[in-house]
């Protein structure tokens, strides 16, 4: 019971943070007349796009309901399984358990991303007003406002799962919070991805490549679309993927619990559920939300501070919490109670091997994604030779990226296999994102930083707030792709995890690849990251180039635009809309292809065909995820790099080619989605 208490009274003070730091936020200057109408069209864009994508998905969560309410009988599913089981609490699950869990799962993935996107929108030209005073002070508001998407998630994450397996203790009941979480997140990501790159291709290759306009420039009509872009992209979207990651971890130990119970942790043969083993993920994200709180407090930076320096005012929060964590995590499998067998410390070290495999790949991704290192640099350098040079530049960093995060999540399974079996894995992947509070903070505060910079942009605010801004901006493009390193590698974890639950609770123990079936499922699960990847591209390259044609149609029909005429201004409106109309149409193809594909596999082929397509699927998309993240993160700041006046600086032939190669980074901000989807 008190692991119980603790998850929901954590949950409890993240919420209770956020919105102290939501209150911090609104309370600073939003700025003058310019800034605040700026900032206004930014918001409207974003609350328009997400009011239209929410009443779509709502549709689709709707009929999922149903499906799980009329059709679905999970005694029947289990009941081989639950009879093997000694006691794992209430097992009838005649009612509408699992379909309202998965309602509750739904409407907080969607609540966390309407939260944290609305304070970004209000942040943004808070941030571009406190850069006007220094940069600690535009720091700590951009910061803020990416904490309280980052607490809102793991708050309403973990009291959802805490209370549902409080009352219910039933896997599948809480099971159906997680397939909430999943079906939200794989649209949100998909259409707040579509919609930004969109925006993001046209506002770059007209306003900056063909018009020689700057980044931002107020008179280039996609700029207010890209604005809004970053925020239903990365904070909206992100929120909802990683609310799916961090509650998927969660549920992936707790049905492990329940069906491997002390066997996999003991090794033993005998299958014995344990309260203590299943409560123990709950316990261990409740200590990591208060870590990730106390972390926050200590992030800021001097007034003039280098790159590295801000690198290191994030990364000083974010291991300050990991220590924290794992002193709370101690504590935890110090004085609870288990079972006689079972080593505490083993499970301890199960956490710590989590924490350091997701604190690997974040370094790693800094390494090839921030100007500060040699692998940003060299593309940049490669730019100079010209479009194809800075394309393949970027594709082989992107490549080399996957080496690291591989070599790490394979041997955190390793070790978490065994220190604790099966149930370690799944521990591994909640130790991984424990202080998940933090690291999204430090993601989602990069779309307020890349908008500041916009509105100090197009508001004609003084040169120093720009600079300040773009620092900023950098930082934030080094840590959205270290977040999204930590979303992909607990992504993994979890999905092995559930996917070894899968295994269990169908009877399937082995997945022979020399099976034809297993085979051909691996196969088809390899191919469909890729196939979904191409639908994705092509709905960029679609909607992109509707935004292109927008904007040269502004240009030259607009009398005076192109020049800057006082007075003159593009329609926004009408390229937001675009972008909109491009990115919902756009998303309902990629997400019925992840939703489908495992349903008629496993219908028409069976539990063998279908787990191996778990298998395929969770290895292509793991390093094709990592290849794009990266690949997009280093681009993106190759360009930013060059801007601070290297190798020719804004206006080169060196700096046309680093944004061509900034456009191409498109799948990083949908395929993550995939990838968790599908266990």
């Amino acid at each position: 019971m008190g692991s119980i208490a603790l998850g929901l009274i954590s949950g409890g003070a993240a919420l209770v943070t956020a919105a102290f730091l939501a209150w911090l936020v609104v309370r600073n200057d939003e700025g003058n007349e310019t800034v605040r109408g700026i900032a206004a069209l930014i918001r409207e864009g974003a609350m328009a796009f997400l009011r239209r994508e929410y009443t779509l998905l709502a549709l689709f969560v709707a009929a999922i309901f149903v499906v799980l309410l009329l059709f679905i009988d999970f005694n029947v599913l289990n009941e081989s399984r639950i009879s093997e089981l000694n006691s794992i609490g209430p097992i009838d699950l005649d009612g509408p358990w699992t379909a309202l869990s998965y309602l509750a799962g739904s409407f907080g993935s969607a609540l966390a991303g309407f939260i944290g996107m609305n304070i970004a929108v209000r942040g943004n030209s808070r941030t571009a007003t406190a850069a006007q005073s220094g940069l600690n002070p535009a720091l700590r508001v951009a910061f803020n406002s990416g904490a309280v998407m980052g607490l809102t998630v793991v708050g309403i994450g973990l009291i959802g799962v805490t209370a549902l397996w409080w009352v219910f203790q039933n896997p599948n009941v809480v099971a159906g919070f997680g397939f909430g979480a999943s079906s939200i997140a794989l649209f949100a990501r998909v259409g707040g991805g579509i919609y930004t790159k969109a925006a993001d291709v046209g506002a770059d290759l007209v306003g900056k490549v063909e018009a020689g306009l700057p980044e931002d420039d107020p008179r280039n009509p996609a700029v207010i679309a890209d604005n809004v872009g970053d925020n239903v992209g990365d904070v909206a979207g992100m929120g909802a993927d990683l609310f799916e990651s961090y509650v998927g971890s969660i549920i992936a130990s707790l049905a492990l619990a329940t069906t491997v119970g002390i066997a996999g942790v003991m090794g033993s043969q005998a299958t014995e559920f344990d309260a203590t083993l299943a409560v123990l993920p709950i316990a261990v994200a409740g200590a990591g939300i208060i870590a990730s709180v106390l972390g926050m407090a200590v992030v800021r930076t001097p007034a003039t501070a280098a790159m590295g320096r801000l690198l290191w005012s994030l990364r000083f929060g974010i291991y300050g919490a990991g220590a924290l964590g794992l002193a709370g995590a101690a504590v935890l499998v110090g004085v609870l109670d288990f079972p006689a067998g079972v080593d505490p410390w083993k499970l301890f070290g199960v956490i710590v091997t989590g924490l350091v495999v997701g604190q690997t790949i974040g370094t790693a991704t800094e390494w090839f994604t921030s100007y500060e290192y040699p692998w940003v640099k060299w593309i940049s350098k490669q730019a100079e030779t010209g479009h194809s040079s800075t394309i393949i530049a970027g594709i082989a960093v992107g490549l080399y990226s996957t080496v690291i995060p591989a070599v790490a999540i394979v041997l955190g399974i390793y070790v978490a296999n065994e220190l604790a079996g099966l149930y370690g894995i799944g521990l591994a992947a909640v130790g991984m994102l424990s202080t998940l509070g933090i690291t999204l903070a430090t993601d989602a505060y990069g779309p307020v930083a890349d908008n500041a910079g916009g509105i100090a942009e197009q508001a004609h605010l003084e040169p120093e707030v720009r600079e300040r801004t773009d620092a900023l901006d950098a930082l934030g493009n080094t840590t959205a792709a270290t977040g999204k390193g930590f979303a992909i590698g607990s992504a993994v974890l979890t999905a092995l995890a559930l996917m070894a639950a899968y295994g269990q609770v169908t009877g399937v123990e082995v997945f022979n690849l020399v099976e034809p079936n297993v085979l051909i499922g691996a196969v088809i699960g390899g191919l469909l990251p890729f196939l979904f990847s191409g639908l994705t591209m092509q709905a960029v390259g679609t909607a992109a180039g509707s935004m292109i044609e927008e904007v040269r149609r502004q240009f030259r029909e607009i009398p005076g635009l192109r020049e800057g005429v006082e007075g003159v201004k593009p329609d926004a409106a009408r390229a937001v809309d675009i972008s909109t109309r491009g990115a919902l149409r756009a998303m309902v193809l990629p997400g019925l292809v992840a939703i489908v594909a495992p349903i008629i596999v496993g219908a028409v082929m069976g539990a063998e065909a279908l787990g191996g397509l778990l298998a395929g699927s969770i290895v292509s998309g793991f390093l094709l995820a990592i290849f794009m993240a990266n690949a997009g993160g280093a681009w993106d700041n190759a360009k930013k790099y060059i801007e601070l006046g290297n190798h020719g600086g804004k206006g080169s032939d060196a700096h046309s080619a680093a944004v061509t190669g900034d456009t191409v980074a498109i799948l990083s901000r949908t395929l993550r989605g995939l990838l968790s989807t599908y266990c």
